[in-house]
């Protein structure tokens, strides 16, 4: 009796798993492509959203008058005419000495070679070459393109001693937004 009753569960198990292993395996590749087309339709997402930062930061360089890459002159600009011509974020933290969240910044991993300039005015600050790692969160370099281009000066703030770095032609505090 015993052994006709273990006949019994195991003839129902193999019919459990004839019927039911197909339909298992193609939920699991149902499932797969699901998340497949999700990944998809994220990333494309993601690119659109890159496309229009990209645009917008070309559109503010276009409405900021002062910005060149050739120009060697000084700025004598005022707070309200940076106010129009710089978004506000760009306003905080080159006119008002804000800053960006450490490791926020765009440029903090990059390893493009190129030239770095001052978003406000487009002085060239840096060359990549000098660009290191200091593990801070934001753009390092050890010398500045040319001794023309910024202007360093001692920050005594937060308790500590620090050099404070700024556009020669603008005298807007550097990080540098612009490659």
């Amino acid at each position: 009796m015993l052994k006709n009753q273990a006949t019994q569960i195991w003839k129902k198990t193999l019919t459990f798993h004839k019927i039911h292993t197909p339909c298992l395996f193609v939920n699991i590749i149902q499932r797969i492509i699901f998340m497949k087309s999700r990944i998809i339709i994220f990333s494309i997402i993601l690119l659109f959203c890159g496309i229009a930062v990209i645009n917008a930061q070309q559109q503010d360089e276009k409405k900021n008058p002062y910005y060149s890459e050739t120009a060697k002159d000084k700025l004598k600009v005022t707070d309200a005419q940076w106010k129009k011509a710089l978004t506000p974020t760009a306003y905080h933290i080159l006119r008002e000495k804000g800053t960006e969240t450490p490791d926020t910044g765009p440029y903090v991993h990059n390893y493009k070679k190129g030239t770095y300039y001052c978003a406000a005015c487009g002085n060239a600050l840096f060359s990549s070459a000098t660009k290191f790692d200091s593990h801070t969160g934001w753009p390092s370099f050890y010398q500045a393109l040319g001794p023309a281009s910024i202007i360093k000066s001692q920050d005594n703030s937060l308790g500590m001693q620090r050099d404070e770095i700024s556009c020669a032609r603008c005298l807007m505090m550097v990080p540098p937004l612009q490659v």
